[in-house]
């Protein structure tokens, strides 16, 4: 999709140590005319990639970086096989089918065993499923009511991840935001039930903004849509996009009620490669019950031997995450999945507290949520959070900085996301570098500081 510059000096590869293997130097952007020796392939493309950040130093995404070696030798051992052939790999399908049951469980499924559920790319693409589901139930109802169906709209927060508004741009949907303050960084439940009416498809709550971390109100949420329906009769489903906190809510808070055990909630993503614990990508989507997947959403195909119904955005898929996910609940159960929540949280609450006694940062993140710490710059330090982001950068840091959501997009915050390989020791290395990152930055001069206020050219949402 992206091509490169037309001012590149240099548009092939010399390697210093591997090129007596060559006769020419290997073209960049354009397949080169011989072969060469495979240790030399490596050598190359291994050597580049070396410029990347270090995984264990990213504390800016949520995705899995590290499992255990069995699980890796599982992951090489499937590689090849490719989901989708029901007929070839029946095992690897039961296994698919066996991890629906275990999320649905785990979610609280009236029929756990018999869970309509499937596994995805990531929960981008279980988004857009569980959407169209909404949508395409929606539209059976108006369509019943003799009713138009061109008006489709879903109420959400200012603060969803970027996939949901593709969803809503992608399958003609007029997106109702309901906006967040300074303050208040989470959707308010009534202003979202103001902007229900009978085109309305659905409500999304957030189980672990991107931005903060936190957990939307669902209980709330469902309580709000409960009362709309009993004054005008509109039935509106809720998700809950539990990308991140799906993953973490069922061992952090067992007793919180934000999925199937609230009648309101009719469908839930959750992405295996986050805090599943899965090397990327694989995601899953969940519904209530078979009534809240409409039947002409499901397609069915034979030319790979045998019936086999599809209900996904992509065909070919390779097994090995599924896989990598059925290893990590034999592997932990409830008990080691709790045990690692723990720890996390307790990493997240280590450095919580250390943010909170220091006079460059103010704590954004609470402890109810997920595993991160987001903060913003105190006022009247003199430079920004993309100094801060800069300055542990150069200490192998990967930390993001980024502005809130559009009605608080003039706060600029950090954001370091807790996940395993994060341990105490290397927690205390990282706050020693904020300090470090913070004295510096107070002791340069204005003109080398980036102007408070200035942010950089970024997206129009965090991931």
């Amino acid at each position: 999709m992206f091509t490169h510059s037309d001012n590149d000096p240099d548009d092939t590869l010399a390697p210093a140590y591997g090129s007596r293997f060559l006769s020419e130097p290997v073209p960049k952007y354009r397949l080169p005319e011989g072969d060469m020796p495979a240790r030399l392939a490596y050598q190359l493309i291994h050597d580049e990639l070396a410029l990347d950040g270090n995984p264990a130093l990213n504390l800016a995404t949520f995705v899995t970086t590290w499992m255990e070696p069995e699980a890796e030798q599982l992951i090489t051992e499937s590689l090849n096989v490719n989901s989708i052939d029901q007929d070839e790999y029946p095992q690897t399908t039961e296994i698919q089918n066996r991890c629906v049951s275990i999320l649905a469980d785990l979610f609280h499924a009236d029929d756990a065993e018999h869970a309509m559920g499937t596994a995805t790319v990531g929960s981008s693409e279980a988004i857009h499923l569980a959407g169209l589901a909404m949508k395409w139930r929606w539209r059976s109802r108006q369509e019943a009511a003799g009713k138009p169906t061109d008006r489709p709209n879903l109420v959400m927060s200012e603060t969803v991840q970027v996939c949901w508004e593709k969803f809503v741009r992608y399958f003609d949907v007029e997106p109702r935001f309901v906006p967040i303050t300074p303050e208040r960084t989470v959707i308010d439940p009534e202003q979202a039930a103001a902007l229900v009416d009978e085109n309305t498809i659905g409500v999304v709550g957030i189980l672990g903004s991107t931005y903060t971390g936190e957990f939307e109100p669902i209980q709330a949420l469902s309580d709000v849509l409960d009362d709309v329906q009993e004054r005008t009769g509109l039935d509106v489903p809720l998700h809950v996009d539990g990308a991140s906190g799906a993953f973490v809510a069922p061992f952090t808070q067992p007793d919180l009620a934000w999925d199937f055990r609230l009648p309101r909630v009719k469908s839930i993503n959750a992405s295996g490669h986050k805090y599943g614990l899965v090397y990327p990508g694989v995601g899953w989507a969940l519904w209530r019950d078979k009534s809240q997947l409409p039947e002409d959403l499901i397609f069915h195909t034979n030319y790979l031997g045998g019936d086999q119904p599809t209900f996904d955005l992509n065909f070919s898929r390779g097994a090995s995450q599924i896989v990598a996910q059925y290893y990590n609940f034999l592997r932990m159960g409830r008990k080691g999945y709790t045990e690692v929540m723990a720890g996390l949280m307790g990493a997240a609450d280590y450095l919580r507290g250390l943010v909170e006694e220091s006079p460059y940062l103010d704590l954004m993140s609470k402890p109810d949520a997920l595993p991160l710490v987001c903060a913003k710059v105190a006022d009247g330090v003199g430079f920004t959070a993309y100094d801060i982001s800069a300055k542990m950068k150069e200490r192998g840091w990967i930390v993001p900085a980024y502005t809130l959501a559009k009605d608080a997009d003039h706060v600029s915050v950090v954001r370091v996301v807790v996940r395993e390989g994060l341990s105490r020791d290397m927690a205390g290395l990282l706050l020693d570098d904020f300090r470090r990152a913070g004295m510096e930055l107070g002791a340069l001069p204005p003109e080398l500081r980036s102007p408070v206020g200035h942010q950089p050219h970024q997206r129009a949402k965090v991931c």
